[in-house]
């Protein structure tokens, strides 16, 4: 009989399927998007909506620092907290900005191939995006025990 307390439950680490992963774009999605509403009612008494690549810019860093200021500090972003989802590296150090920087920028390409950076999940044996395997990280779901 294997008893624990709330400070030594032990972890089950399996990597992150498709429809977690799913869950986790949709989640992260939405609160994106308020968070570019509110950074763009921020910016508009400088820009009176007038969309120039100074803002394009700045909508861009607000993008990239939504997903990478979590990544760095603790592996999650709020949608990766509820889905149960965490990133790590490869060797199990700390997220650097490098991480965060590679996976964002290939995301794009992910994105850019029709998902299938995304989708390649299903045909890597060790379930990898494409972004997960250039910026030598990988998603894992973490559920106690």
């Amino acid at each position: 009989m294997h008893v624990t307390s709330k400070e030594t439950q032990a972890i089950i680490v399996q990597p992150v399927g498709l429809l977690r992963l799913l869950g986790v774009i949709f989640y992260d999605t939405l609160l994106l998007i308020c968070a570019l509403i509110f950074a763009a009612l921020l910016a508009y008494p400088i820009t009176h909506a007038e969309v120039t690549r100074g803002y394009q810019l700045y909508l861009f860093l607000v993008c990239f620092f939504y997903f990478a200021w979590p990544w760095v500090k603790g592996g999650q972003t709020l949608g990766m907290k509820t889905w149960h989802v965490k990133m790590e590296t490869l060797t199990g150090e700390p997220l650097t900005w490098k991480h965060a920087f590679l996976r964002f920028s290939t995301a794009f390409i992910s994105w850019g191939c029709l998902g299938l950076g995304f989708l390649w999940i299903v045909f890597d044996n060790q379930q990898r995006s494409w972004h997960d395997m250039y910026s030598e990280t990988r998603l894992i779901h973490v559920k106690k025990k």
